[in-house]
């Protein structure tokens, strides 16, 4: 979950909207006769894959937890103050390539559907380059630092999306202005708050088969080895259906990272894999392997190729940090 930072009449009418469905799902998941806890996955299966011929797992929700809700709020709240500390430079940035635009098809009337289309394109890319890249990875690292999966988690939002505004330029490059940007990525934010529940199963399969679904999340914060790295779509699946990163939700979900954090302090959820990098670079001897610890896939480790290199990744089932 991606967007510019700028108060507006529907954020601060999505706010009691957050705190009202946030209170009726957890009055839902208290009434649910049958839950289970965060280890009774911790031997997550990886032998049912896309494909398979049995039926989905019944959907068993873990609910919500006092400190683990509290910690997602925190982030929140770091995520817009981080927000309105870079925003005008970034609306320099977008000024600046909105001068050298290429094109005015972002200016034409009733541009936010284009600008919503677009927009969730690049949000594929961006957020597929923060699972793929490591540098990038420790800024999303936090969205998916949660061993549980509600309504709060969608509102753990990592404190460094400025670095990732690059992937985004192609909106002014292509004229679109800055509000229509900001508006496609606002109403990107928000669709995806309410897919982030246990509360939902499936819907039905025409709208499975187009639009990112709890269930669909679901599977993307999965650690469960066939569900690492799959269903980067914010509004539209059917970007992962088309490059090949799409995995649909058959065994239960073992939520977190492969390698939990254990911890509520929102600065360690926030900074915790930047220290890991610059630990790993400090200890690393050689230039490629320093380079390799910042830019190579997450959990590259020496002695390993990856996509940046002249072999296959490694494993990520056991070298990741994230689900």
């Amino acid at each position: 979950m991606k967007k510019s930072v700028k108060i507006d009449a529907i954020d601060l009418a999505s706010v009691p909207i957050f705190v009202a469905t946030m209170l009726a799902e957890a009055a839902v998941l208290r009434r649910t006769a049958m839950k289970r806890t965060l280890g009774d996955l911790d031997d997550a299966n990886a032998e049912v894959l896309a494909g398979a011929t049995l039926p989905a797992d019944h959907l068993l929700p873990l609910g919500y937890e006092r400190k683990d809700t509290t910690a997602s709020l925190l982030m929140l709240v770091g995520n817009v103050a981080f927000g309105f500390a870079t925003l005008k430079t970034l609306q320099r940035l977008d000024k600046m390539v909105s001068g050298r635009r290429i094109s005015n098809i972002g200016g034409r009337k009733r541009s936010i559907l284009g600008a919503m289309v677009l927009w969730d394109f690049l949000y594929y890319w961006d957020h597929r380059i923060q699972h793929e890249v490591r540098l990038f990875w420790a800024n999303h690292v936090s969205h998916h630092s949660s061993q549980r999966y509600n309504l709060s988690t969608a509102l753990r939002q990592p404190w460094s999306g400025f670095t990732l505004a690059w992937v985004f330029l192609p909106m002014p490059l292509l004229g679109f202005p800055a509000a229509t940007t900001f508006h496609a990525g606002q109403l990107n934010l928000l669709y995806q708050y309410w897919i982030h529940t246990e509360t939902i199963d499936r819907l039905p399969a025409p709208l499975e088969a187009v639009l990112n679904t709890p269930s669909h999340h679901r599977v993307h914060h999965g650690v469960n080895p066939q569900y690492l790295d799959k269903n980067y779509g914010g509004i539209l699946i059917v970007w992962d259906k088309l490059f090949g990163t799409f995995e649909p939700e058959l065994r239960r979900i073992k939520y977190g990272l492969t390698k939990n954090i254990s911890t509520y302090n929102p600065m360690r959820i926030a900074y915790h894999e930047y220290a890991s990098i610059g630990r790993d670079v400090i200890a690393a001897k050689g230039i490629r392997d320093k380079l390799r610890h910042v830019f190579g896939a997450p959990g590259w480790k020496p002695g390993e190729t990856d996509s940046a290199g002249l072999g296959p990744p490694p494993p990520r089932v056991t070298t990741r940090i994230r689900p």
